[in-house]
């Protein structure tokens, strides 16, 4: 079922972009950054592939897709940046939850801005990074500079990798899968040590 639902967004893509030529590309890396399930790692690569076909340029083709998740991010970044208040609401009436709260106020403050460049070059991370970002208030023009190159470098990765293989480019998306999952893992390993710890100190205080 998985399987056969991905292989409909690879053929959505793969029409979106045969159709839609640069913008296609534009419009696809805009979804992904919105937080919809338009995998980059299947865009750019075919994108790339069409590079080597001379349809495309290679350097104007990772521009496009910079901009496009420069794009979807700022969705993401001005939706996150609507709702911190309704959401501090809340963090400040949970005695739990609120000194997390402050401790992730203060790394965002100190290291968001970096965080930010790290992570658009990370699956998975970097379609959901534009959520903290607005929500702690990350400055705008940093973040939309950080977005902007540190999705370049990914655009151009996934492109070159699309280019270099040709008629070869789909093996790419097995291999990048695999490290989604890793990544994957990663994030709901700290999220299941995050809940224990967290049950953990509300038993210690009843």
């Amino acid at each position: 079922m998985i399987a056969y639902i991905f292989s409909l967004i690879v053929n959505f893509i793969l029409e979106v972009i045969n159709k839609g030529g640069y913008l296609g590309v534009f419009i696809l890396m805009a979804l992904e950054s919105c937080n919809i399930p338009i995998p980059s790692e299947v865009v750019m690569p075919f994108s790339g592939f069409l590079v080597h076909q001379k349809i495309f340029s290679l350097v104007v083709l990772a521009v496009i897709g910079a901009l496009g998740n420069l794009f979807g991010s700022l969705v993401s970044y001005f939706i996150a940046f609507k709702l911190k208040d309704g959401v501090k609401g809340f963090f400040e009436k949970s005695k739990f939850f609120y000194h997390d709260y402050i401790k992730a106020e203060n790394f965002f403050n100190r290291f968001g801005e970096k965080s930010i460049l790290i992570a658009r070059v990370l699956p998975i991370v970097r379609t959901y990074i534009s959520f903290p970002a607005g929500f702690f208030k990350v400055n705008l023009f940093k973040f939309s500079i950080y977005t902007f190159f540190g999705s370049l470098v990914w655009s151009y990765f996934l492109a070159y990798l699309g280019f270099y293989l040709g008629e070869n480019w789909q093996i790419l998306e097995g291999y990048l899968r695999r490290f989604d999952y890793l990544i994957l893992i990663v994030i709901v390993g700290i999220l299941c040590y995050y809940i224990f710890r967290k049950i953990k100190e509300i038993k210690s205080r009843s």
